[in-house]
């Protein structure tokens, strides 16, 4: 599997706006600049999970190197098991799928094949549209960091996907996002994320209903603080909670046993004890008389250990696989659908 190359020349867009995306066309600059995609997939049957990331990072500081870095990350669980990991260097076909990638119609299939260099993890997707992106949204804290993203839920992802016993076939529906902007690990804090689709129906239509949420707490002033609650109905976005709209509850902490760290070689890295994650989280929000609900219940995690380029300590990431209900009423029409989901707790590079 050919890692990915900056040579293919990007078309303009139809209406000639500019470059086809999903980013803008000009070099990273900076050691803190960081652009990436992000792939999250949970099978029909509820069986099976996927969590990838493709980043494109700035030029290390003492390399005296003024080129991009390029990272990926493959993640696979099965129901029962732990997560099975690539390194930092999962092979990955090029360019990259994105739904923000024009012109896409809605229908149409691209392909995404990632694997890990010793073979597996490893998946090869066919993948398409059916819903809409949420509008982008902004985040800016510490004085001079930003962070920029934009996320899009209803992707569906049929292909084989293999943990290492040999390829199955898998239908799956998902979340896609891509963030851009300047930040340390440090100066960000820490992050809770989630979403949750609606699994059931007619694979060849949007989820019925879908969630997605983020709430974000930067370490230096708690008026940076963001967090937002949104919900699509039929593919579309139908309600936006923002910020002063949304709370968050935990309960209870997930079994260590629950527990898996990644990559593998990030054991050699003699980073501290793993961050507890907690076991049962709710997301609540409402404005006027809309209301929404997400409660997850922790099933299994993986630590992502990620190196820190302003500090010593290293920042966690806990991708967390489990069962919750998406409860809510927006425009007088009630719903609540029972799923899975999959949750980010993120944190730890000031060493908390």
């Amino acid at each position: 599997m050919p890692p990915f190359t900056y040579d293919a020349p990007l078309a303009p867009s139809p209406a000639g706006f500019g470059p086809a995306g999903p980013f803008p066309r000009a070099n990273l600059t900076h050691t803190l600049d960081r652009r990436w995609l992000h792939y999250a997939f949970l099978s029909r049957d509820g069986r099976r999970s996927l969590v990838a990331n493709a980043a494109w990072l700035g030029p290390a500081a003492d390399a005296g190197d003024d080129r991009e870095r390029f990272t990926t990350i493959l993640l696979l669980h099965e129901r029962g098991g732990s997560w099975s990991s690539s390194q930092f260097n999962a092979g990955i076909s090029a360019p990259p799928w994105s739904a923000f990638r024009l012109p896409q119609a809605h229908g149409e299939v691209g392909k995404l094949a990632i694997g890990a260099r010793a073979g597996a993890p490893a998946v090869k997707l066919d993948l398409a549209r059916t819903s809409r992106p949420c509008t982008s949204q902004c985040a800016f804290f510490g004085g001079k960091h930003h962070l920029r993203w934009q996320s899009e839920t209803g992707v569906r992802a049929t292909g084989t996907w293999d943990l290492g016993a040999g390829p199955v076939d898998v239908d799956a529906v998902g979340y896609h996002e891509r963030v851009r902007g300047r930040w340390g690990w440090p100066e960000l804090g820490e992050w809770v994320f989630g979403f949750a689709n609606d699994l059931a129906g007619d694979p060849r239509k949007p989820p019925a209903w879908a969630g997605v949420f983020t709430f974000i707490r930067p370490i230096a002033d708690s008026r940076d603080t963001t967090a937002s609650f949104m919900v699509w109905r039929d593919g579309r976005m139908c309600r936006h909670f923002p910020r002063r709209n949304t709370s968050f509850a935990v309960r209870g902490m997930l079994e260590p046993d629950a527990l898996t760290v990644a990559p593998p070689l990030a054991r050699l890295l003699g980073v501290r004890p793993m961050s507890a994650v907690p076991k049962r989280l709710a997301i609540s929000a409402r404005l006027g008389d809309d209301w929404a609900v997400l409660d997850f219940e922790s099933e299994a995690a993986v630590r992502i250990v990620i190196p820190s380029e302003t500090s010593l300590h290293a920042f966690s990431v806990h991708e967390v696989v489990g069962p919750c209900v998406l409860a809510g009423c927006v425009g007088g029409r009630r719903f609540e659908i029972e799923t899975r989901g999959i949750v980010e707790f993120s944190g730890g590079a000031g060493g908390d």
